[in-house]
C-alpha cells in the first residue's frame, strides 16, 4: 500500500508535477516539487508552501511567480520537464534544500547546501555529465588570479584572469578567500567592491575541476571554511559586488551574497548546475535565495533559464543597472 510519499519522487521517475490547479501541491511527498502554471494569467489565489515555483502568462506577476510570455510557455515548460527527467535526484534535493533554507541563519544554510552538494557529486547522474565532458586536464590561470587595491578606506577584489573568463578555479577561490579574508581582518574595517576584469564578471567554476577532489568529504569541509560567499555575507553593508557580462553558476552565487550588488545592462545570469546533476554550491542556494525568493530560483535552476539584467534588477538580485 502506498503511504503517499513514494508516488512522486527521484526514485520512481520525475520529483516534479506540472499542475494548473492551486490546491494540488507537493506537501504529500518528501521529495516532490509541484510547479503551479497559471496559463490564463489570473494569478489565481495559492498556498505558496505546496509549490516549488509558481509560472504564470501575466506580464510583471508579483513575487514569487515567474512571469513567462504566453508564446514561449510550453517551450520552457519542456526544458524544465527534461532538466528533472535527465537529473531526478538533483532536482529533488534542490526543491528540497530551498525548503529547508528558509529557516536556517545564512550559515547554517549554506553548511547544509554544501552537504547535499558533496552527496552529489557520488551521485550517478554526476558521474554520468562527466564522463561526457571532453577535455579534462589543467587549466591555465592568471599569475595573480585576484587582485588587492586599496585607496583610504575603500578597498577593490578585482578577479583578474580575463583569459578563462574569470573561471573561478580553486586557485582563484583561495585567492578570493584570502582577500576577503584580509579585509574582515583589517581593523580600520575598509569598505569593499568586488568586480571582475576583461569580458564578464565569471563564467563560474572550471569545469575540469568538478569532482576532481577524490575525498568528497574533505572537500565539504574545504567548501564550508573557505566560503567567500559567507565572508562577503559577514562584511554587511561594507560590501559591494559590481558585475557584467556572463555571470554563470558560482560567478553569481559569490556576488550574490554582497549587501549591494550592480550590475551593466548587458549582464546575463544563469545556473546550470542541474543539466550536470548538481546544485548550486558556492552559496547560491542561500545568497540567489534570499534575494529574489525560492520559488524563483528553483524555476531559474530547473531550465537552466538565462536571466537578463533588467529581469534581474525587478525581481531583487541587483540593486540597480550601471553602464
Amino acid at each position: 500500500m502506498s503511504n503517499g510519499f513514494d508516488e512522486l519522487g527521484p526514485l520512481v521517475g520525475s520529483p516534479v508535477s506540472f499542475t494548473e490547479d492551486p490546491d494540488a501541491g507537493d506537501r504529500a511527498c518528501l521529495f516532490g516539487a509541484a510547479v503551479l502554471i497559471d496559463r490564463a494569467g489570473l494569478l489565481p489565489d495559492f498556498d505558496p508552501e505546496a509549490f516549488a515555483a509558481l509560472v504564470t502568462t501575466r506580464s510583471a506577476a508579483p513575487r514569487p511567480w515567474v512571469s513567462v510570455a504566453p508564446e514561449r510557455i510550453e517551450a520552457q515548460l519542456r526544458i524544465a520537464a527534461t532538466t528533472a527527467a535527465s537529473a531526478p535526484v538533483a532536482t529533488a534535493m534542490l526543491a528540497r534544500l530551498l525548503r529547508l533554507g528558509e529557516g536556517l541563519s545564512f550559515e547554517a544554510a549554506l553548511e547544509l547546501e554544501s552537504l547535499a552538494y558533496s552527496s552529489l557529486l557520488g551521485s550517478a547522474e554526476f558521474k554520468r555529465w562527466r564522463a561526457s565532458v571532453k577535455g579534462h586536464g589543467n587549466v591555465a590561470t592568471a599569475h595573480e588570479p585576484v587582485r588587492y587595491e586599496r585607496e583610504d578606506d575603500d578597498v577593490t577584489l578585482v578577479l583578474a584572469s580575463p583569459g578563462n573568463r574569470n573561471a573561478m578555479t580553486a586557485t582563484m577561490r583561495d585567492a578570493l578567500f584570502e582577500g576577503l579574508s584580509a579585509v574582515i581582518d583589517d581593523p580600520s574595517m575598509p569598505r569593499l567592491t568586488l568586480r571582475g576584469e576583461g569580458k564578464c564578471f565569471s563564467t563560474g567554476g572550471h569545469l575540469p575541476e568538478f569532482g576532481s577532489t577524490p575525498d568528497i568529504a574533505q572537500a565539504h569541509v574545504i567548501r564550508v571554511l573557505r566560503s567567500a560567499a559567507l565572508l562577503l555575507h559577514r562584511l554587511g553593508d561594507r560590501a559591494e559586488a559590481q558585475v557584467h557580462g556572463l555571470c554563470v553558476g558560482s560567478g553569481i552565487e559569490v556576488p550574490a551574497a554582497a549587501a549591494r550588488r550592480i550590475a551593466t545592462p548587458e549582464t546575463i545570469v544563469q545556473l546550470p548546475e542541474l543539466s550536470m546533476g548538481l546544485i548550486p554550491g558556492a552559496g547560491g542556494t542561500v545568497s540567489i535565495a534570499r534575494a529574489i525568493g525560492r520559488h524563483r530560483l528553483f524555476w531559474l535552476a530547473l531550465g537552466g533559464f538565462r536571466l537578463g539584467a533588467s529581469q534581474a534588477l525587478d525581481w531583487g538580485l541587483f540593486h540597480r543597472l550601471e553602464p
